[in-house]
């Protein structure tokens, strides 16, 4: 079995139990949950952030949260988990709390959060899949299970009708993708789908299709105000593009392609708006990135932004379809030429996982400033 099978199908598609499947978590307890509205919780983090321009000159950004955003965001983070069992357990570890600050948290100036812990495939569990080593059960169904329940205790108890965007990655997409397919395609609750953002996962389309593989009435997004889509791509430097072992952007067939949307082009351009972490910022978890670093002056934030650096758009090559990430430094060298999301096999790039590791980083402007227009489009679609 190819590594892409092994890591899509193994692993994050978490399908079935293997096992006696372990009693259900109970999502009334405010603990099993990462982040609710009410609580004080893994979302309340610092966003403020340093633009560094072309030519050095620093600015800096603040933020703040939306008690009244209109709308809901339902997150389940990605293959973070450090315990050393397949299945993680429900005590979240650091790297459980420093994803939602990486990903999640920025959302919360357009929606009101939620993120209900899960017990993952950890990533223990990950490499000895990957491995083909074994050492022990992989508990596959428990992680879309626990999900599926956080997902029916909040359309119960916390949704009251309001629109929802579905916001994940890697392991979390996938489980999202098949929620999509079981919970949300073709039923009324599709109805209140704001959209769906789920990068780091290969979603299958048909070519030239927006529907018609994984979902049969959920399209991709074509426009900034479309409601009721979905966001999707894996991220691949244009100077390190998909190799023939690629673990993302590549489905069988002839007729079908991975789904790629650009949130930089949905929003009428190429340049990405990333937020990036600086030094200044501890990354806790196994294979996470270098934080940014700026070759002459201190950032002080945990942030940064670096208007104008990064560019994306989707293509494909011979392996995959991906979302290609091309830089642009400034000639006068004003500001660090290059950003950190690759997986190292000591000093070589490990070329098939692309930039995986920040795939929403890379596009976290972009895809916050989406929520927010797609929001209004939905509102004004509700009155």
């Amino acid at each position: 079995m190819s590594a892409q099978r092994i890591l899509s199908a193994c692993v994050f598609a978490a399908l079935s139990c293997s096992v006696a499947c372990a009693a259900s978590n109970d999502y009334s307890d405010p603990k099993t949950w990462l982040c609710r509205p009410g609580g004080h919780d893994a979302c309340e983090a610092d966003m403020t952030t340093t633009v560094v321009a072309a030519d050095g000159k620093l600015s800096r950004e603040t933020w703040t949260a939306d008690a009244k955003a209109p709308v809901d965001c339902f997150y389940v983070y990605p293959t973070v988990s450090t315990d050393t069992t397949p299945n993680s357990d429900m005590t979240a570890d650091a790297a459980e709390l420093n994803v939602i600050r990486q990903q999640f948290a920025r959302f919360g100036s357009k929606c009101r959060l939620y993120a209900p812990m899960y017990r993952q495939v950890t990533l223990a569990g990950l490499r000895l899949a990957l491995t083909g080593r074994g050492g022990g059960p992989l508990d596959r169904g428990m992680a879309y299970d626990d999900v599926l329940d956080a997902w029916k205790y909040y359309l119960e108890h916390d949704n009251q009708g309001r629109g929802f965007v579905l916001i994940g990655h890697s392991q979390g997409s996938y489980v999202l993708q098949r929620l999509i397919h079981d919970e949300i395609d073709g039923k009324p609750v599709q109805a209140r789908m704001v959209s769906a953002i789920i990068p780091g996962a290969t979603i299958p389309v048909p070519k030239g299709k927006d529907a018609g593989g994984a979902f049969q009435n959920v399209p991709l997004c074509k426009t900034a105000m479309q409601t009721g889509c979905v966001i999707a791509y894996s991220s691949f430097r244009a100077t390190v593009p998909p190799p023939a072992n690629t673990l993302f952007g590549k489905v069988p067939g002839e007729t079908m392609a991975a789904a790629c949307v650009n949130p930089a082009e949905l929003l009428g351009g190429t340049s990405l708006h990333a937020y990036l972490a600086s030094a200044g910022q501890t990354i806790t978890a196994a294979y996470a990135p270098k934080p940014w670093v700026n070759p002459e002056q201190k950032i002080e934030t945990p942030w940064v932004s670096v208007p104008g650096l990064l560019s994306a758009r989707c293509t494909s090559n011979e392996n995959a379809t991906f979302l290609e990430i091309t830089l642009h430094p400034d000639a006068a060298g004003k500001r660090a030429a290059d950003i950190s999301g690759d997986i190292m096999a000591g000093t070589q790039v490990v070329a098939s996982w692309g930039l995986h590791l920040i795939d929403v980083n890379l596009a976290m402007g972009d895809l916050v400033e989406l929520v927010g227009r797609q929001a209004k489009a939905y509102s004004a679609k509700a009155r």
